[in-house]
């Protein structure tokens, strides 16, 4: 076995675990580890560890894990924080090879606690012991029986091995996922708390279960992005063995903004960078935590849609006008019947319009509900189908078999949302393997997730060639922060043209100026100069810029007094058809992006723009100006001036290649405005910021 088949042995099927806080008090938490190990059968060896007890639920203490014989795969610590150390060291020593802490007080806590869990994890990681936790309720696999937590919700259900496995980062939610996917009629492979994740992340434990043979589909409950390359990798692989991923993300504040440095920081959310990081590695995302459950029967076995189109079927209008509402939200499309389909039925006595909304009078009689839904799963006007059931799916749930199971061949997707409460239908639909929704919301909610579901975005292949020149002149210059002249002369490198200016330090060396100027002052400490009332644009003459390089200075010395003041910048005033905003950002939970948006002083008031995982190609920064509407003025819109969109493509991909500069990372990057000139003319990098890490 390789290691990472080793370190799933040791984890989900270990031959002993050993229990350090084990107790003979079944009122406390901690004896609920042994009662769950031994009411579903586990054929291991448990160790309780207590250095007060001889015997315990009928299993031999010890007063440590040293003394206990082995082997020991895996222990289970139970102790408070200050005794972990202590338990560590016994693990490595008896050769544990993974531990689950379920002892919090640690990271969570603040940096006391990160110093705490630090030193823990040093501890394990000179012994070859690997971590799950701190601070979470430990994991279950229910395939083999092995349920090593001592969360309430597991002790209260009678587990069933499936073919779900879910990723948590809380603790309580795997309990409440299991519960309330149980009460569908779903059932799991394994469910995995990783708490702190102080050293096996959520990427790492997505991993190995995306290998495991028992699942076919990995559920992740996500609070943040601690490991996103390595998420990143197990989507990619579960995406080539057919096994979905779907995740729920908390975490949608965007306190973050109020730290940025750039434009680009303030105007792109966490919550948007992290849906983009999903979107391009092929994970599906809902918005509900029933859809996380309800979601993969829809996607099981399919491969992302071409579109995004849905047809709605209902006998009940008031319950499809809900799911239809849901679908619109969040704009996917509702297409009616095609007028061949209407014709064929009409043919067949079957009348209907061309709303989008398929509602048969009466709940449609006579098999009519079948005779639709078979042409619109055959029909290629459409990417999925909703079927609505009414109160007969409660009254006589069987009639789902004539009504949806006889016309579903599995060549198109269909969503059942039943109206009423009916949950004998939904257990029969999902026995057949149809996806049936108890609620509108989730049933749109699913749909959406689909429809929007991607391949992952192949990752794109960098030449050094292309950005060695920047990377040079980042190492030459050697400054945490870089002032305009020094951003634009790092993005000339990596090929976007700059703004031609010419530093000067007093009014006496403007000399030879033609044409109107910008000018604007010359300091890493002040980022926005606009707001600071240090640039002024259209001077013309030697004499009009000299009087204005001496009001900039003068004003810089008075206001910003403990700047470092570099000189005046003076540069030619660039016009064109259009101005965006590139940015480039290394995000902590995603890793390096791009940003397009609409530029200038107004970049942040318009909050127009798009985003992307760096770096990008040429193609991938056509579909981002695509995204934009502002820009098909720019691209033949009522015979407007073309702009030279294939330049703007090409200063995007460059600005990208940031994040191959591995050696001098880049933390922000941005040009502000660029300016877009007529078709053939090129792009001009007017402004330019740039910090690094």
């Amino acid at each position: 076995m390789n290691e990472r088949a080793v370190l799933a042995e040791a984890i989900f099927r270990p031959r002993g675990i050993a229990l350090i806080g084990a107790t003979a008090d079944e009122t406390k938490n901690n004896a609920r580890a042994q009662r769950v190990l031994k009411k579903n059968g586990y054929a291991g060896r448990i160790l309780p560890i207590n250095p007060k007890a001889a015997e315990i639920m009928g299993d031999v203490a010890y007063p440590d894990i040293r003394a206990a014989p082995g082997p020991i795969d895996h222990a289970f610590i139970m102790v408070p924080a200050a005794a972990v150390p202590d338990a560590i060291a016994g693990c490595v020593e008896k050769g544990v090879k993974v531990a689950t802490l379920y002892s919090a007080g640690f990271a969570e806590l603040g940096a006391e606690g990160r110093e705490r869990q630090d030193r823990i994890v040093a501890m394990a990681r000179e012994g070859g012991l690997r971590l799950i936790g701190p601070n979470c309720l430990g994991l279950v696999n229910v395939t083999d029986g092995v349920p090593i937590t001592n969360n309430a919700a597991v002790e209260a259900e009678d587990l069933k091995p499936g073919w779900l496995s879910v990723v948590s980062q809380s603790g309580s939610m795997m309990g409440a996922l299991l519960s309330r996917a149980m009460a569908r009629g779903f059932t799991f492979a394994k469910l995995v708390s990783v708490g702190n994740e102080s050293d096996i992340g959520a990427g790492e434990m997505a991993e190995m279960m995306v290998e495991d043979e028992a699942t076919r589909c990995v559920l992740l409950f996500l609070e943040t992005l601690r490991d996103a390359p390595r998420l990143a990798a197990a989507a990619r692989r579960a995406h080539a063995l057919g096994k979905p991923v779907i995740v729920y993300k908390l975490g949608r504040s965007d306190v973050g903004r109020q730290i940025a440095v750039s434009h680009t920081g303030a105007m792109v959310g966490a919550d948007e960078l992290a849906a983009t990081f999903f979107r391009e590695n092929g994970i599906l995302r809902v918005e509900t935590l029933e859809g996380l459950v309800e979601l993969p029967r829809l996607v099981l076995g399919r491969t992302p849609p071409k579109g995004n189109r849905v047809a709605v079927l209902t006998g009940t209008g008031g319950g499809a006008a809900m799911v239809v509402d849901g679908v619109g939200l969040r704009g996917d499309e509702v297409v009616g019947p095609t007028p061949e389909m209407r014709e064929r039925l009409a043919v067949q006595g079957i009348h209907i319009g061309d709303s989008p909304l398929i509602d048969l009078p009466m709940g449609g009689g006579r098999g009519e509900y079948t005779t639709v839904l078979k042409e619109l799963v055959a029909s290629d006007h459409c990417d999925a189908v909703v079927a609505v059931l009414g109160s007969t799916a409660r009254l006589r749930p069987t009639q789902v078999n004539e009504n949806v199971l006889d016309v579903y061949d599995g060549s198109k997707p269909i969503a059942v949302f039943a109206a009423p409460q009916a949950d004998r239908a939904l257990r029969i639909l999902d026995e057949a393997g149809v996806a049936g929704f108890r609620t509108p919301e989730t049933c749109a909610d699913a749909l959406h997730a689909f429809l929007s579901w991607r391949a992952p975005k192949p990752v794109e292949a960098v030449g050094v060639a292309s950005w060695r020149a920047a990377a040079d002149l980042l190492r030459s210059i050697g400054a945490p922060r870089l002032d305009e002249a020094q951003a634009c002369a790092v993005f000339e490198a990596l090929g976007i043209e700059g703004p031609g200016s010419r530093v000067v330090t007093a009014p006496e060396e403007v000399k030879g100026f033609t044409g109107l100027a910008a000018v604007k002052l010359l300091s890493p400490d002040i980022l926005h100069k606009t707001d600071a009332g240090l640039v002024r644009l259209n001077v013309e003459g030697d004499a009009a810029i000299g009087a204005t390089v001496a009001e900039l200075l003068a004003t810089a010395r008075d206001s910003f007094p403990r700047a470092q003041v570099k000189g005046v910048l003076v540069a030619p005033m660039h016009r064109g058809l259009a101005e965006v905003i590139l940015g480039y950002r290394r995000d902590p939970e995603v890793g390096p992006v791009v940003m397009l948006g609409m530029g200038g002083v107004v970049a942040e008031l318009k909050r127009s723009y798009c985003v992307r995982l760096a770096p990008v190609s040429e193609a991938t920064a056509m579909e981002m100006i695509a995204e934009l509407p502002e820009l098909k003025l720019i691209q033949g819109f009522r015979n407007l001036p073309r702009g030279d969109v294939a330049a703007l493509a090409r200063a995007i991909r460059s600005i990208s290649l940031l994040a191959c500069l591995d050696g001098e990372a880049v933390q922000e990057a941005e040009i502000n405005p660029l300016i877009i000139r007529a078709e053939g003319q090129g792009a001009v990098a007017v402004d330019g910021l740039i910090a690094l890490r």
